[in-house]
């Protein structure tokens, strides 16, 4: 059986916090009893059956290793409320605790609550990938893992044959062409699966072109690993890296995720790495062609992209300037004298590798950066130390779930830690629900960065990040404006409880610390990005390599971002009045008003990171009623109540879909079923608009859907997918089904029964 494992270091690996918030998973082949271990087979049989139906996962052996280590005793009936009838106190008191006492089961001994965070296909063959390139992967995956990999991308491919983007989404070519590749180095046969189904994947494929059709990342890899051919590929220069920092296309202005993803492919572009050409490998040039492999023409195929991938289509004037790199500076840059400017680019951008590692422990900001960085330290030196250290880190990236092995964008550790103690505060049982919070408080306060990154970091192009919270735990260290908002914000209402019930309170110190980041990262407009100071000019985004991305070229202010600068910065300076006072003031006017400008003509804001409108507009809400009574009933506030009051369903609930964000249009989803997670943040939006002052009976009718679909033991349900990023990409947050239930049922039982 697999055995998640908690805040566990082990061989090549450091740490700055002890290895509080790791997370990763062992087979053990003696774990478990018969029953346990028919248990999980029966889950696993039971996510195949209904596999085109419910495409996530439920995350259920992390709940059955967690409930059974953590019991919480016996759990009362779930309540009913019929249409009918009226919501009483007893019966939202009930849920809440019986939501809150399950939630206590699955939370880790270290104080964070472990959860999937996956759900792009495109982040886990990749690494089989590499592994095969580097001759790692026997020695890296085992049996076992490998049996995990090609259940998980079996039980993900549509019934068209194909495999989308990620897991809710329609064939692709990036997908299918990968997952079938990886399937193929884990021992596939060509024509073997279940029902023929490697036989329909190629099939899939040479019916939509062939490989020639795969993206520009699909291309980059399957060149790689001697699928395609560098001729093929849009030019990846290392040069760029040489660059005065002046110019308004230098590397170091771009998005981190930018950045740092293009910083190692840069480097293998330039050595024009090549894995071996086995004889897999002549046999899948073979099988993924409509045409002969010698006969393709690879200078066409280098704007070839399947018309399933092409999200955004590249502008004539990005084309030209790809063949004007293609055919004239890339043979001039391959010549003496100017190859020597090459080596030197290729030492430059090796060197951003080892140093975004070590600052990362290896880590690195992400999965697909993660796996690029460790083909290019293995390129340099195979008996290298950093390849080892890259090595020893790849389980940190894995999650076993019931549909299989997948891997993880980063972990959300933090993020979720931050938001459910919000929640639980909210409910007002702190004195029954004490230890829950000291454990996740104890967390928080070892999640915190205590240094920024190493050495002349703004050499590096990297930030402060001393007094920040990452997205995932300490040892990845890459700061965020919204985590550390709601890190600050969780920890100053955990610093007003009683420390007999919640321990000791953050030092002063490393409160003001984290201001410290949150004001250095606010732009022009008042908007907050994620990672970084705004540093290129927005025209740059034209030339977004990606074809299936948008907003990937340039860092941009966001709402979430800005509304928990907001509401964090807020309550700051309600506890701290006398820190900085005019800069927080000046910097929460010009946030706000930012808010302001970017609401829609329809009253939502449109959320980059969440399911879009119902996300985005819950943010907006958030952050303008932060500021207090002057926002109270306001006519922004109103908007966003008429907005999402045209949106509820006849059912009471809300349910947006992933398309939303795709196509840039509220869209219900299919069925128009609701979804809990977006009921509670429409319901958490109301509530804090003032909602109930005007009329509850909406806010009455999410509720009585968050109540009627809690289960027996307290869990609430895994419906479809709650988070996006880029416009076109979903990712899940699996703790989220929990988090946003309690928080809107604990709002409610506290701003609406008990007002």
């Amino acid at each position: 059986m697999w055995k998640l494992k908690i805040a566990e270091g082990g061989p090549s690996l450091t740490s700055v916090n002890n290895f509080i918030g790791r997370q990763h998973w062992e087979f053990d082949p003696d774990a478990g009893t018969p029953e346990e271990r028919a248990e999980i087979d029966r889950l696993r049989l039971e996510f195949k059956r209904n596999r085109f139906r419910t495409k996530q996962s439920a995350d259920l052996f992390m709940r059955l290793q967690l409930s059974k280590e953590n019991p919480c005793g016996p759990i009362p009936p779930p309540v009913t409320v019929k249409a009918t009838d009226e919501i009483t106190e007893e019966a939202v008191t009930i849920t809440v605790r019986r939501a809150l006492s399950f939630y206590s089961t699955i939370q880790a001994h270290d104080g964070h609550w472990p959860a999937e965070s996956a759900g792009p296909l495109f982040f886990l063959q990749p690494l089989v990938l590499a592994l095969y390139v580097t001759g790692s992967l026997n020695s890296v995956l085992g049996p076992q893992h490998q049996k995990e990999i090609i259940r998980y991308v079996y039980n993900h491919q549509n019934e068209d044959g194909g495999w989308g983007f990620h897991i809710e989404g329609h064939s692709t070519m990036f997908g299918s062409a990968l997952s079938y590749i990886a399937l193929r180095i884990l021992g596939e046969d060509p024509d073997g699966g279940e029902d023929m189904a490697m036989t329909r994947a190629r099939q899939w494929i040479l019916d939509h072109g062939g490989l020639v059709g795969i993206p520009s990342w699909g291309k980059f890899w399957v060149t790689v690993l001697g699928l395609y051919e560098w001729s093929g590929c849009n030019p990846l220069p290392p040069e760029f890296w040489l660059l005065p920092d002046i110019s308004p296309v230098h590397p170091g202005k771009m998005l981190c995720y930018c950045r740092l993803v293009y910083m190692p492919m840069s480097y293998l572009y330039g050595k024009r790495f090549v894995g071996p050409i086995t004889g897999l490998i002549r046999s899948m040039r073979q099988e993924l062609y409509a045409e002969a492999y010698d006969e393709i023409n690879w200078n066409k195929a280098r704007s070839s992209v399947a018309k399933e991938d092409l999200y955004y289509p590249h502008p004539l004037m990005q084309d030209m300037v790809w063949g004007f790199l293609h055919h004239v500076i890339e043979p001039v840059l391959n010549r003496w004298p100017f190859s020597m400017l090459r080596d030197r680019a290729l030492k430059k951008a090796i060197g951003h590798v080892h140093y975004e590692d070590i600052n990362s422990r290896y880590l690195c900001i992400g999965c697909v950066e993660k796996v690029l960085c460790l083909v290019a330290c293995w390129v340099e030196d195979p008996n290298s130390e950093a390849y080892k250290l890259h090595l020893a880190r790849i389980p940190d990236y894995y999650w076993i779930a019931e549909d299989g092995l997948k891997f993880q964008s980063f972990g959300c550790q933090m993020w979720d830690a931050a938001f459910a103690i919000q929640a639980i505060i909210a409910c007002n049982l702190n004195d029954e629900y004490g230890p829950m919070l000291r454990k996740a408080h104890d967390f928080a306060k070892a999640s915190q960065v205590q240094d920024n990154p190493s050495g002349d970091f703004t050499e590096m192009y990297r930030h402060i990040s001393k007094g920040s919270w990452t997205f995932s735990m300490q040892d990845q260290g890459w700061q965020v404006s919204d985590c550390t908002a709601e890190g600050l914000k969780a920890t100053l209402l955990l610093s007003q409880m009683p420390p007999d019930l919640v321990g000791e309170k953050l030092e002063t110190q490393r409160f003001y610390d984290a201001v410290n980041v949150i004001l250095s990262l606010q732009s022009n407009n008042g908007g907050f990005p994620a990672w970084e100071p705004q540093r290129a000019f927005r025209w740059l985004e034209k030339f977004n390599p990606t074809e299936f991305f948008e907003d990937t070229l340039i860092e941009t202010e966001y709402v979430e971002c800005t509304s928990s600068a907001v509401q964090g910065l807020a309550l700051f300076r309600k506890l701290y009045p006398n820190h900085r006072r005019k800069e927080i003031g000046s910097c929460i006017s010009r946030a706000v008003q930012y808010i302001e400008d970017t609401q829609n003509p329809d009253g939502s804001w449109y959320g980059c990171w969440g399911i879009c409108y119902t996300y985005g507009t819950w943010f907006g809400v958030e952050g303008l009623a932060a500021c207090g009574k002057k926002y109270k009933n306001s006519p922004a506030l109103r908007k966003a109540c008429e907005f999402l009051l045209s949106k509820q369903l006849p059912c009471g609930g809300w349910g947006e879909s992933y398309l939303s964000s795709q196509n840039k249009v509220y869209t219900n989803l299919v069925g128009d079923r609701s979804n809990l997670v977006h009921t509670a943040w429409a319901v958490l939006s109301l509530i804090k608009a003032g909602q109930d002052e005007i009329d509850p009976t909406p806010i009455h009718k999410g509720i009585r859907v968050l109540i009627n679909h809690q289960m027996e033991d307290g869990d609430f349900p895994q419906q479809e997918i709650t988070g996006v990023f880029m416009r076109n990409c979903t990712l899940n947050y699996s703790s989220y089904r929990n988090i946003f239930p309690i928080w809107a049922l604990g709002e409610y039982r506290r701003c609406v029964l008990f007002a």
